[in-house]
């Protein structure tokens, strides 16, 4: 009635799967540690998934189904975020030049 099951226990297993490539960029920008989702103790955010640990396979065991479901939609936006960490990771290592005065956008070269 008030969102818990009696004695009924839910399961939400996840693991992170990359190709070679986002693996490759992934060790070579030390990116296990990344934070993907955060959790709230005693008023702190503190990490809890990081790109490393979501790449074991991940459990989670719930009596609630509804916070299940709220926690299976913040894994899946944390990885829908990969891409764009990845694409950004990519650009490093090239130089930035800024003209004077400043465009509204930097050039790479």
């Amino acid at each position: 009635m008030f969102g818990g099951s009696k004695g009924i226990s839910f399961t939400l297993k996840y693991q992170l799967q990359l190709n070679e490539e986002e693996q490759e960029i992934v060790r070579r920008y030390r990116l296990e540690s990344y934070p993907l989702t955060w959790n709230t103790v005693q008023g702190t955010r503190m990490p809890d998934d990081t790109v490393g640990n979501m790449m074991e396979m991940r459990t989670q065991t719930l009596t609630d189904v509804t916070t299940l479901l709220k926690n299976e939609e913040i894994v899946k936006s944390a990885c829908d975020a990969l891409p764009h960490l990845f694409n950004v990771v990519r650009t490093f290592g090239g130089k930035e030049v800024i003209d004077y005065p400043r465009d509204a956008e930097p050039r790479m070269r």
